[in-house]
C-alpha cells in the first residue's frame, strides 16, 4: 500500500512539472531567456540546446505527461480498489476522486505557478527538463513528423519549426522592468530611456505632440509684406502660417528666406503645407512629411478646423527628448515647493509629470496637459483661487485666462 502511494506522489509531482515547464515556456520573456543564454556557462547551454526547437522541446514535455498520466491512471485504479468495495457506484468515485486529484495538484496549481514565475523557474529546472528532453526526443521526433505529415495530407499545409521571437509587448515589458528598478535619485540610462520611447512612438498620435492653435503664430493672406517681416522679426520664426479669414482656414506658409524677393504680396511667395488627422499616428505623420520633403502639418479637428500644428522637429523630440534652440523662448514652470506641494504651468503633459515627479495623476485619451485633466474633470474653465479636487488631488488655480488655465499650484491630500 505504501509503495502505490509513492508512485502517486512521484507520478504528480512528474505531470505537476512536465504541465509547468510546458506553460513556462510558453509564457516566458524571451529577452530574459536570451539574455541568459548570452550569459555563458553551464545553464546558458542547456537554455541554447532546450530553445533551438520549441516545438519538439513542447512536444516532449507533453509526452512525458502523457506517459505519467498513463501510470498514474493504472496505480491510482489499483489502490482504490484495494480501498473501496468494487461496485458501479464506487466506479464513479473512483474517476472522480483520481481527476480531482491530477486536476489540483498536477495541472491547476503548478500550470498557475510556472505561469507567474516562468522566468525563473524555466531557468531553475532546465537541467532536468533537458534530460527528459532527450529521454522523450526519439518519441517526440515521430510525433511532429506524424502532425507535419498529416497536416500537408489534410490540410495542405507545412508546420514549420516555431521560432523563439521577440515580441514587442516582451521588449516593452523588459525595458519597464529595468526603469522601475532605478531608484528615485539616479537618472535613467540614456540608451534604456531612448528604447522606451522607440517603444512608444508606435502608439503617439499627432493631437499628444502638436503645437495647439492657441499658441501659433499667423497671418492673413491680405496683409502687407512688411508687417510679415515685422512678425518674423519679433518671433525669430523661420516659418509663419498664413491663413484665410480665420486660423480655421490655414492655406500655407512662408519660409522667412522668400522675404529676401521682395514680394509685391504674400500669397506670391506662400508655400503649400500638408493637413492631418489629430487621430494620426506620429510614425505615419513623419513618413508623409519626409515622402513631400515638408517640415510642419497643420492638424485638423474632426470638423475640419485647425487643432493645432506639428513639426518634425516635435516628432523627434519624442524619441530623443526635448531639442531646444535660439527660439524656443516658452519656459514652462515646473517647482516643486515641498513632499505634497507643486507649482505647475498648466501646459505640462500628464504623463511627463507622472513620471518626472513619481504621481499617479489620472491619465485619458480625452486632454494631454494638467490644464485639459483639470477642466476634463471640472466640466468648465475655473476662476482663478478656485480649488478643484480629483481623488487625493487638490489643484488651486492661481493663474488664468480668458480661455484656458496658466498656472496651478498641486497639493496632495491622502484620502481618509
Amino acid at each position: 500500500m505504501f509503495s502505490l502511494l509513492v508512485v502517486v506522489g512521484i507520478c504528480l509531482f512528474l505531470s505537476a512539472f512536465f504541465s509547468g515547464m510546458e506553460i513556462a515556456y510558453v509564457s516566458s520573456n524571451k529577452i530574459h531567456i536570451e539574455i541568459a543564454k548570452k550569459q555563458g556557462g553551464f545553464l546558458a547551454g542547456i537554455l541554447t540546446k532546450i530553445t533551438e526547437k520549441p516545438s519538439k522541446f513542447i512536444a516532449a514535455m507533453l509526452v512525458g505527461n502523457s506517459i505519467t498520466l498513463v501510470v498514474y491512471g493504472f496505480v491510482m485504479s489499483d489502490w482504490i480498489m484495494n480501498t473501496l468495495p468494487v461496485t458501479y457506484h464506487n466506479l464513479w468515485w473512483q474517476i472522480g476522486i483520481a481527476g480531482l486529484v491530477i486536476l489540483i495538484t498536477a495541472e491547476f496549481l503548478p500550470k498557475i505557478l510556472f505561469q507567474l514565475h516562468a522566468n525563473s523557474l524555466l531557468k531553475f529546472f532546465a537541467i532536468p527538463a533537458y534530460f527528459f528532453y532527450r529521454l522523450f526526443s526519439p518519441i517526440s521526433s515521430f510525433v511532429i513528423w506524424v502532425s507535419d505529415s498529416l497536416m500537408r495530407i489534410l490540410f495542405k499545409t507545412n508546420n514549420n519549426e516555431m521560432q523563439l521571437t521577440i515580441s514587442r509587448d516582451e521588449l516593452g515589458d523588459y525595458i519597464t522592468e529595468q526603469m522601475e528598478q532605478v531608484d528615485e535619485d539616479q537618472e535613467v540610462d540614456s540608451e534604456i530611456q531612448l528604447f522606451q520611447n522607440a517603444l512608444e512612438f508606435a502608439e503617439v498620435k499627432a493631437r499628444e505632440v502638436m503645437i495647439p492653435r492657441t499658441e501659433i503664430t499667423a497671418v492673413e493672406f491680405r496683409e502687407k509684406p512688411q508687417d510679415l517681416v515685422r512678425l518674423f522679426t519679433e518671433t525669430g520664426y523661420s516659418k509663419i502660417l498664413v491663413y484665410k479669414d480665420t486660423v480655421d482656414d490655414i492655406i500655407g506658409y512662408v519660409h522667412s528666406f522668400e522675404m529676401f524677393k521682395k514680394p509685391k504680396t504674400i500669397k506670391s511667395i506662400m508655400l503649400s503645407v500638408e493637413y492631418v488627422p489629430e487621430t494620426m499616428l506620429i510614425n505615419d505623420v513623419l513618413s508623409i512629411l519626409m515622402k513631400k520633403r515638408k517640415s510642419m502639418a497643420v492638424v485638423l479637428d474632426e470638423y475640419g478646423g485647425t487643432s493645432g500644428i506639428i513639426t518634425v522637429e516635435d516628432i523627434v523630440e519624442e524619441l530623443f527628448g526635448e531639442i531646444e534652440d535660439e527660439h524656443d523662448t516658452v519656459e514652462l514652470q515646473e517647482e516643486q515647493l515641498s513632499d505634497a506641494e507643486f507649482l505647475f504651468s498648466a501646459r505640462l503633459e500628464v504623463d511627463y509629470l507622472n513620471e518626472s515627479y513619481k504621481l499617479n495623476l489620472p491619465e485619458s485619451e480625452n486632454y494631454e496637459t494638467l490644464g485639459g485633466l483639470i477642466v476634463n474633470h471640472y466640466e468648465d474653465i475655473p476662476e482663478q483661487g478656485e480649488r478643484v479636487v480629483v481623488g487625493e488631488y487638490h489643484f488651486i488655480i492661481e493663474e488664468v485666462a480668458s480661455t484656458k488655465i496658466l498656472t496651478v499650484r498641486l497639493k496632495i491630500v491622502p484620502e481618509e
